[in-house]
């Protein structure tokens, strides 16, 4: 991959992104990544030719979700990311939005699962001013890494 171990990278337009071609990106914590997670990276990249995954820094997580989160480190997220044929890069934000990687960014096309709406969508307004559009993309009904957590914790 073009980026060192969960830093942004320092050339920017991504050098992987086809000239002329259409740029997608889309960000998160991805704690426990799950299928609900794969089918939207799957369906993110086919709105394109290249995909950038921009993830929370665990410092970050903790600042949104609280100190029991997460519960994958920032390393072995981007790992796992990185292993996903659809994706092709992975860049860690550690501020709570992801407003200033998608200001350097560009992205054409910025994507969240359909738990999200653009009017609460913090970093929407860089993506407008970058000259993006925002995509919602449905959600898979019964995934989601709070009731993952919640039914593990259930079971033990």
């Amino acid at each position: 991959m073009p980026f060192g171990p969960a830093r942004p990278p320092s050339r920017w337009p991504p050098p992987y992104a086809p000239r002329g071609g259409r740029l997608i990106a889309t960000g998160g914590c991805f704690d426990l990544l799950h299928a609900g997670h794969v089918s939207l990276l799957r369906r993110a990249r086919a709105l394109g030719d290249a995909l950038v995954v921009c993830v929370n820094s665990d410092d970050s997580i903790r600042r949104l979700k609280g100190p029991s989160r997460p519960l994958v480190s920032e390393r072995d997220r981007v790992e796992v990311l990185r292993a996903l044929g659809c994706v092709d890069a992975v860049t860690v934000f550690d501020e709570d939005t992801p407003s200033r990687v998608i200001e350097r960014l560009c992205p054409d096309v910025w994507v969240k699962g359909g738990d999200y709406d653009e009017r609460s969508m913090p970093e929407a307004e860089a993506v407008r001013r970058a000259g993006g559009e925002v995509v919602i993309l449905p959600t898979v009904p019964g995934y989601s890494t709070t009731g993952l957590i919640a039914a593990a914790r259930a079971a033990s």
